[in-house]
């Protein structure tokens, strides 16, 4: 299997009748079945399934999405620290060019040889006039794919035909891509866009309507980041654990890794990830002992304290001491732990 960038086409041809998925059980049936784990292309972040990543243009997308291409057909640690299994993966670069995916990728390699596994197409009809068959029928030839991207959704979307609304029209449109997901126990990822105007829940900020994001199995947004990481990547889905990454980008390889850690030590000040990370450790403490142990200036200290208070990144008790939020119970609600210890003179 050799790397091509051209055409995908729908009358390239399947190998075989794929058999039909079982779709209804009864309960007693359904509770025996044996059912495999779920093939992860990037574990804890892009399982199978259809995963939408969704970002503000320019904020590099395209160039997280084809690095992870070349890593996992190559094998090698995604985000430069996960683990993954080597398999074919289908890129469709559908705004770019095979010029600049050279280039792109002859930055991504620094040198590495590029692997054999990872299939380039820059055309491939809308969905609903092929696209499906075409992704379909390459599958049907590498039935040990790892991964299809698909960069980006607005290039195959098409003009999906609803009678009842542009939310079924969208739901329709992702679902063709679900099929293909469910059918071949393969991670999907699906680049698309953000829209204009902020929201206070991620989910809200995908581009179209909510049945883009309804019918797909998980969310990612990758966002700006503040503070010393270059990006914020939020993951929830169904089968993925709603979680926070933070990320650093290397503009001279264009390269993508995970920072350590809690995404929220990355993504604020110096002083207030010092703070959180001392914190987590020393529960219930106060300004001065803070200052004192991340050798930072004590009225720098205590106005960021309340501010971050103000933030709800911290809570404070009616003594000054300070606490991270915890996740209490299954709520949802946050709580902080208080040491048995009174408060020493030196927090005042």
């Amino acid at each position: 299997m050799s790397a091509v960038v051209r055409p995908l086409r729908p009358d390239d041809p399947p190998t075989a009748p794929a058999p039909a998925l079982r779709t209804a059980w009864t309960a007693d049936e359904l509770m025996a079945a044996d059912f495999p784990e779920p093939k992860w292309a990037v574990r804890g972040v892009i399982c199978e399934g259809v995963n939408l990543i969704a970002g503000p243009p320019k904020v590099g997308k395209s160039w997280l999405s084809l690095g992870l291409g070349l890593d996992i057909a190559a094998g090698n640690p995604a985000f430069g620290s996960i683990a993954t299994d080597p398999g074919p993966v289908l890129y469709l670069a559908l705004e770019d060019t095979a010029r600049r995916l050279q280039s792109r990728m002859g930055k991504l390699l620094s040198g590495r040889r590029a692997p054999r596994g990872l299939t380039l197409a820059t055309e491939c009809p809308p969905l609903a006039e092929g696209g499906d068959k075409a992704i379909a029928g390459w599958l049907d030839r590498h039935d040990d794919a790892r991964m299809v991207v698909i960069d980006v959704l607005q290039k195959v979307r098409g003009g999906e035909k609803s009678a009842s609304s542009q939310y079924a029209a969208d739901y329709a449109a992702i679902g063709r891509v679900k099929r293909i997901a469910d059918h071949y126990g393969i991670a999907v990822l699906v680049v698309t866009h953000v829209r204009k105007q902020g929201a206070d829940d991620f989910l809200q900020t995908v581009s179209g309507t909510n049945g883009i994001a309804g019918a797909a199995d998980a969310v990612l947004v990758l966002d700006r980041a503040r503070g010393n990481a270059d990006g914020h990547l939020h993951v929830t889905g169904r089968d993925v654990e709603e979680n926070e990454y933070a990320l650093a980008f290397d503009p001279a390889h264009g390269a993508w890794t995970m920072l350590d850690g809690p995404a929220i030590d990355h993504m604020v000040s110096d002083t207030r990830g010092a703070i959180l990370r001392y914190l987590r450790e020393h529960q219930g403490t106060g300004p001065k002992t803070i200052a004192a142990a991340t050798d930072q200036p004590y009225d720098n200290v205590k106005r960021t304290c309340a501010r971050m208070a103000d933030a709800g990144q911290l809570t404070r008790d009616g003594t000054g001491r300070y606490f991270v939020p915890i996740p209490n119970g299954d709520n949802g609600d946050t709580a902080h732990l208080s040491p048995l210890s009174p408060l020493s003179p030196h927090d005042l």
